[in-house]
């Protein structure tokens, strides 16, 4: 019984750990990690996935401009520059930079949407197109907000 009891003591506290290991904490969150991204290839050539943590690295110091393409409207990451419809995307092409090497960052709110107007993008010549992958869920579910 004692050896059971000693076992579960020790076995608890590891699950528990264990379990909470996906989580980014918003303080752990905070610390800049390095920006490489998952290539994505698509019709016409490939556009970049990107963590909850990589974004917020990117957004320290931001340099593309950030699209929310979610429909309906569920709110926005801080600092959006932009709430284009992602089955509208190429409908929209004027509110996106001329230059199709601009760096774009899309999201929706679980990057089934985004995924789809990236590809959208990569198909009508845009070369530097990022997606946020698991969307603003993910985002949420780092203790991070969302402006409603």
């Amino acid at each position: 019984m004692k050896r059971l009891l000693v076992f579960a003591l020790f076995l608890i506290p590891a699950l528990l750990a264990a379990c909470g290991a996906g989580r980014t904490s918003p303080e752990a969150a905070s610390e800049p990690v390095e920006v490489v991204g998952r290539k994505v290839s698509a019709p016409g050539g490939e556009y970049i996935d990107v963590t909850v943590p990589e974004l917020q690295t990117m957004l320290a110091d931001k340099d593309f401009v950030f699209v929310n393409v979610h429909i309906p409207f569920e709110g926005d990451i801080p600092n959006t520059d932009l709430s284009i419809p992602y089955d509208e995307i190429d409908q929209h092409l004027e509110a996106l930079p001329a230059d199709k090497d601009a760096k774009i960052v899309l999201y929706c709110r679980s990057d089934r949407m985004s995924n789809i107007a990236a590809r959208t993008l990569v198909g009508l010549g845009y070369t530097n197109v990022w997606n946020l992958e698991g969307g603003f869920v993910e985002w949420e579910n780092a203790g991070l907000p969302i402006e409603k």
